[in-house]
């Protein structure tokens, strides 16, 4: 009996000394110049991510819930109160939107059209342009990670139940959080002037984005 407390005691004191879990990825000894670098091109090499938060866009508030990939996104926006479902493949947007939506942005004869029913509009259309940002991960990624002041890296932190590594913006305010296990893909961004509280999760996941079926071409009605 004695032999085996003592194998046990010999096992936790291994255990402990090896830290007891995962290893990190290291990312907490380097730079904050460098994690930033390092969770772009995680973010650059993956093929997808699952993007839920909110924030401002020119002084309104709006909220997402966006699949953004390499040219190609989709998923449900609110802006100022108004949802709208969008959809973009290569160089087509779709978008949808009820009464509300077109009566805001294309008025009453607008809304009385093409309410709940996909539109289809090039990217080049003037209309759009605002939004492409939010449906390229390319884009939507340098918009928040290339976006800061003067950065320090705060090491290993949590974040709701996560071990993250915190790259803290001391002139703007707010934070960047960065995977400390395995590939450093982003993790959150929180608060800040210029930007709200965006969560990233879903890396890589196979989620297939499609264009939607019987879209009214926006062009072909004149707009």
């Amino acid at each position: 009996m004695r032999r085996l407390v003592l194998i046990g005691f010999v096992a936790v004191l291994a255990l402990a000394a090896c830290g007891g879990g995962k290893k990190t990825n290291g990312e907490e000894k380097k730079t904050a110049a460098q994690v930033v670098a390092d969770a772009q091109a995680a973010a650059k090499s993956a093929t997808i991510v699952h993007v839920v938060g909110g924030g401002t866009d020119n002084g309104q508030p709006i909220k997402l819930d966006l699949w953004v990939g390499d040219g190609k996104g989709k998923g449900h926006l609110e802006e100022g109160g108004v949802a709208f479902d969008i959809v973009r493949v290569g160089n087509t947007v779709y978008v949808k939107g009820g009464s509300a939506f077109w009566t805001r942005f294309g008025g009453a004869a607008a809304a009385a059209l093409l309410h709940d029913k996909w539109v289809k509009v090039p990217t080049t259309q003037a209309q759009v342009k605002s939004i492409i940002g939010l449906t390229d991960k390319s884009l939507f990624l340098a918009s928040i990670l290339g976006q800061h002041g003067k950065i320090e890296n705060r090491g290993i932190v949590d974040y709701q139940s996560e071990k993250v590594v915190e790259i803290r913006d001391t002139t703007q305010g707010g934070s960047l959080y960065v995977a400390s296990e395995g590939t450093a893909y982003p993790v959150a961004v929180k608060g800040g002037r210029n930007q709200g509280d965006i969560a990233f999760t879903d890396w890589n996941a196979s989620e297939s984005v499609v264009a939607p079926k019987n879209a009214v071409d926006l062009s072909a009605l004149g707009g």
